[in-house]
């Protein structure tokens, strides 16, 4: 059996055998590692620009008040870049729903179907495979407006807490 670098690795070092896309048991793991993998080097081009927004006299004035580094990031750096993390909050809220059904879905096997079953591989298996267009647009209707609700609330919890929201 061909496996992959990562699964090998896996096992040698634990009791696990076989390959590891396939047990249901490491699918969210799974999941889960690889979409903070791909999310990182967003997540850090984003940061990274909000904080070369902050003004260097801020850093200056901070050190010249006798402030370390610790101090510098705590009261410069991250007032400066709480309206993005509140965008980003609202933006990771609005993708809670969603969570990526390509991923999902191109990562299921017939053995991980019970745990790697998600609301929009569910909509995609009952409209496209059993033809129930009327089941499956009601539960993605359903998974809209939960959305949209979760939205609203994340952006009335930033509106509260600061003074950035959406709208």
């Amino acid at each position: 059996m061909s496996t992959g670098f990562i699964t090998k690795i896996v096992n040698a070092f634990t009791s696990h055998e076989g390959s590891l896309i396939a047990d249901p048991n490491c699918f969210r793991t799974i999941y889960v590692a690889s979409d903070i993998w791909a999310g990182f080097g967003w997540g850090s081009i984003i940061y990274l620009a909000a904080m070369m927004g902050i003004n260097q006299e801020l850093y200056e004035a901070a050190s010249i008040d006798g402030a370390g580094k610790f101090r510098q990031m705590w009261h410069v750096t991250l007032p400066g870049i709480t309206p993005t993390i509140i965008i980003m909050f609202i933006l990771a809220v609005g993708n809670l729903m969603g969570v990526g059904w390509e991923k999902a879905f191109l990562l299921q096997t017939p053995l991980t179907y019970e745990t790697s079953d998600i609301i929009s591989t569910f909509v995609y298996r009952k409209g496209f495979q059993d033809m129930d267009y009327g089941y499956s647009t009601a539960v993605g209707l359903f998974n809209s407006i939960i959305n949209c609700m979760l939205i609203i609330i994340a952006n009335a919890i930033s509106r509260k807490f600061s003074e950035t929201s959406l709208w």
